[in-house]
């Protein structure tokens, strides 16, 4: 997993693609005030072998239960939090958690390949949208 909190982070990803849509976000987001990770959040990558644990610690929830009740994606009740999500033809699934009135968040990307947690892919690809 990647925890993207500067620019300089962005810029040094190796997946052109990657780097392309992180830095266009950091540019829309910057057409309305300086993009600053610790005031407006972050873009966290997540890849194969990475444990859908790991994410939750980073970003202090899981995408997969409702923030609310806790019911768990697959349930009739349940309920996504995100903001966005989108697919991008690049190969990554995008999730925006917008998680305060003053606009902090998280921007995960994520991988669509095999190796990343399952039930995390079927989440994106159930609710995922063509960008």
């Amino acid at each position: 997993m990647r925890v993207l909190r500067d620019e300089a982070a962005i810029a040094a990803l190796p997946e052109a693609g990657l780097r392309a849509l992180i830095q266009k976000r950091v540019s829309e987001i910057s057409e309305h005030c300086p993009w600053d990770a610790d005031e407006l959040g972050y873009f966290v990558v997540v890849e194969p072998g990475d444990p859908l644990d790991t994410l939750e610690a980073e970003i202090g929830f899981s995408v997969l239960r409702n923030l609310f009740n806790d019911t768990p994606f697959g349930h009739p009740d349940f309920a996504p939090a995100f903001e966005l999500a989108e697919a991008h033809p690049e190969g990554y699934f995008e999730l925006v958690y917008i998680l305060g009135d003053g606009g902090f968040g998280y921007d995960l990307f994520i991988v669509d390949q095999p190796g990343v947690d399952p039930a995390l892919l079927r989440f994106c690809r159930t609710y995922a949208l063509p960008a």
